[in-house]
């Protein structure tokens, strides 16, 4: 007797050993294979919508960006997708749509969001035996609720784009766009509703659909003057070295000349001036002279090591160096390959200043600053922080990586340093607290001949020495925002990042 039952043990054990095996191979290993069969991309659609796709979580796990709830009764779906906060987080989420697909978050973490992730096996496995329908795992990610709530707040009406980085970790606290788009347009309704969104979303000259935070870029401006101090203190400049400060900066080989914002005196026209208070007034002729002295290969370099793709100018070729990881497709920045400035030595003085053909985009911006704030070590952005089964159990998670290390802690150090003198008695003191030490750059960028400036800032808090920065902030304003031709980065986009760095501290960051 006791042999039988050892039989029909072992057989039962065998039997489920070759049920998982089949589910596990129809279900991660011949899963993409058997979805790119012609004619099955209708049925997988459908199939799809029989599932309960996991939600996509704030990081407090509670707060709801995307999540799946029951159709109306009669369609032919079981679930449909909705997004309860609209346009605050739908340049992250992306969109689920029957009929366009994925985006965002909704693409990069499908397997995790469908079920099909092998981190999930074991749960459809259990589900499959009991008979229950399938489910996929949610999404927590590291944003937080009030920070991104305060970004969307703080930049209005205002055409532009705020980001918010923890840069101990990496972790973007907050990343919102304006315009952007309610995903829900995209995955409720019928057809024809759906392709009526689809079509007013994609006419729009505004690009609602394109993150202007991570997925389009400008120029800097002034702002590039951290990459640009960086490269100087890396080959030996301190903030009290003295430099050349003529009104104007004469440039070689051309008639042109590189003049200060507004044309002003630097200085009240020094000859000379530390490095330190050309920052703080951020002064265009001696950061020119300073790209001149340091030369191509130095700048280049310094992108680089930022971040920054080699391009030659106008052609904004895929960056084929190695690029910051981030789990959304991003556009890092762009400096031009020093083999463009042969024949061209006065874009030098230009690009050490932000305006020739160096690109980026607020995070690109934020990574720079918390580079700065991290004592020369840059963090990968991070926006998930882990996956968690249908019963709520954690099954992956995403470590903070370090990227890169761009600059030396000396770097950093004089670079805080001369930073939160920008905030203190220069352009940059509408990002003043009174209870904490803010650190902030300040610049305005030409945008075309009869059209505003961009205003951009970026700062990170608490900066002041020996003290650990919790939160970096990066902000464009487009088209001078409110203030139009009068647009400048301290007036216009500096009150926003005080805002948000308000917010983060006071959502315990």
């Amino acid at each position: 007797m006791e042999r039988r039952i050892r039989r029909l043990g072992i057989a039962f054990v065998a039997l489920f050993s070759t049920l998982f095996a089949q589910v596990a191979y129809v279900q991660v290993v011949a899963a993409d294979r058997i979805a790119n069969q012609p004619g099955n991309a209708a049925r997988q659609m459908r199939a799809e919508y029989q599932t309960k796709r996991g939600p996509i979580l704030a990081s407090d796990g509670v707060t709801v960006l995307a999540q799946s709830v029951l159709a109306p009764p009669g369609s032919v779906y079981v679930y449909e997708r909705r997004y309860p906060e609209g346009e605050l987080y739908g340049q992250l989420t992306g969109y689920y749509s029957r009929l366009y697909e994925r985006s965002g978050l909704e693409e990069a973490m499908n397997p995790y969001l469908s079920g099909s992730a092998p981190e999930l096996a074991s749960a459809n496995l259990t589900d499959l035996l009991l008979g229950a329908p399938k489910k996929g795992g949610a999404i927590v990610t590291t944003i937080v609720p009030a920070v991104q709530q305060a970004a969307r707040t703080a930049l209005g009406s205002n055409k532009g784009a705020v980001v918010a980085i923890d840069p101990r970790t990496g972790d973007i606290l907050a990343m919102y766009s304006n315009p952007g788009f309610d995903p829900t347009a995209l995955s409720v309704g019928s057809t024809t509703q759906m392709e009526r969104a689809w079509t007013k979303l994609n006419a729009d000259p505004d690009k609602p659909l394109l993150s202007k935070a991570f997925q389009e870029l400008y120029l800097p401006g002034s702002t590039f003057k951290l990459v640009t101090a960086s490269a100087a203190f890396q080959h030996g400049y301190t903030p009290g070295t003295l430099v050349p400060n003529p009104h104007v900066l004469d440039l070689p080989m051309t008639a042109d000349d590189l003049h200060n914002f507004g044309d002003e005196y630097c200085m009240g026209g020094a000859k000379r001036v530390p490095v330190l208070e050309a920052f703080t007034d951020s002064c265009n002729v001696p950061f020119g002279q300073i790209g001149l002295d340091l030369g191509p290969q130095a700048l280049a370099a310094q992108a680089q090591a930022y971040g920054f793709c080699p391009t030659f100018p106008p052609v904004q070729e895929t960056c084929t160096a190695p690029t910051i990881p981030f789990v959304l497709p991003i556009q890092n920045g762009r400096f031009p390959d020093p083999s463009y400035f042969v024949d061209r030595t006065p874009a030098i003085a230009y690009s050490a200043v932000g305006l020739d053909n160096d690109l980026m985009n607020p995070l690109q911006l934020a990574l720079i600053a918390a580079t700065i704030g991290d004592g020369g070590t840059m963090m990968a952005p991070r926006l998930v922080r882990e996956v968690r089964d249908p019963q709520g159990r954690v099954v992956k998670t995403f470590d903070p990586q370090a990227w890169g290390h761009p600059i030396s802690t000396g770097t950093a150090e004089a670079m805080r340093q001369m930073m939160v003198n920008v905030v203190l008695h220069g352009t940059g003191y509408a990002a003043f607290l009174p209870n904490v030490v803010v650190a902030g750059k300040t610049g305005t960028a030409t945008n075309g001949p009869d059209v505003p400036p961009n205003a951009w800032f970026t700062a990170f808090a608490p900066a002041g020495p020996q003290q650990t920065p919790r939160v970096v902030v990066a902000v464009i304003v487009l088209d001078g925002g409110d203030l139009g031709n009068e647009a400048t980065g301290g007036r216009v986009a500096a009150p926003i990042a005080k805002d948000v760095i308000l917010a983060a501290l006071a959502a315990g960051v």
